[in-house]
């Protein structure tokens, strides 16, 4: 992105899809991701939701200002959104799927176009990686709302998962899923198939719901998964 290279270390603004707004200084990029200091975290942004980047025309008081510690980072390796997951792993995140929705917890496993999540609230979470807005690592703090290690253990899945976040669901027909963090109830409930792009859920009144995957944010897994 060589014209990314032209503002790097310089104050940005970015419109990301979904209406959001960033503030912060350009700091790294890659193929498919970019790396913004906003003056206490650092965000990690896929390219793909982002919908303009442009110089920031705040005031001087607002600007944000570059940390030592990634002025002079080398960049002799490429920067992709795959390998930020794979690096981050047991490491504490937070993660946005939309403006509101923020999850803390760990990257596991890292596939094609999914990564297995694990939550201190929502337990083992299913992610496509189409979804993840941004990412901000913790790597100061190793559990969050001060908790001990040995009370809430990293959960690793145990069994063998699928490539792809589509082959992972048809893995789980038969099950009661909850998807999307159970947000209304036609979301829970019996995964009866997975074909086309289409998951067909039954609900407990015993309604058929048809959601394509793609649409999908995130999948809980049940307990024989964990």
């Amino acid at each position: 992105m060589n014209f990314l290279s032209s503002i790097m270390g310089k104050n940005i603004e970015l419109e990301l899809s979904g209406q959001i707004e960033r503030l912060g200084v350009l700091i790294d990029c890659g193929p498919d991701v970019v790396v913004i200091f906003d003056g206490t975290n650092y965000l990690y942004i896929p390219f793909r939701h982002i919908r303009n980047i442009r110089p920031s025309m705040k005031s001087l008081q607002q600007m944000v200002q570059m940390p030592e510690e990634r002025a002079n980072r080398s960049t002799e390796n490429e920067l992709s959104y795959q390998e930020v997951l794979r690096e981050s792993k047991e490491m504490l995140l937070q993660i946005f799927l939309s403006g509101s929705q923020s999850i803390y917890g760990y990257v596991t496993e890292v596939f094609d176009n999914y990564f297995v999540y694990f939550s201190t609230v929502h337990r083992t979470l299913l992610i496509p990686i189409f979804h993840l807005k941004w990412l901000i690592p913790y790597p100061h703090i190793a559990m969050p709302y001060s908790l001990k290690k040995e009370t809430l253990p990293v959960n690793t899945t145990h069994m063998k998962l699928g490539n792809t976040f589509e082959e992972q669901l048809k893995n789980m027909e038969g099950e009661i899923v909850v998807f999307d963090g159970g947000s209304h109830p036609d979301k829970v409930g019996l995964l009866k198939s997975v074909q086309n792009h289409i998951a067909e859920v039954i609900t407990a009144d015993q309604k058929p719901f048809y959601w394509n995957i793609e649409h999908i944010k995130m999948v809980r897994l049940s307990n024989i998964y964990k």
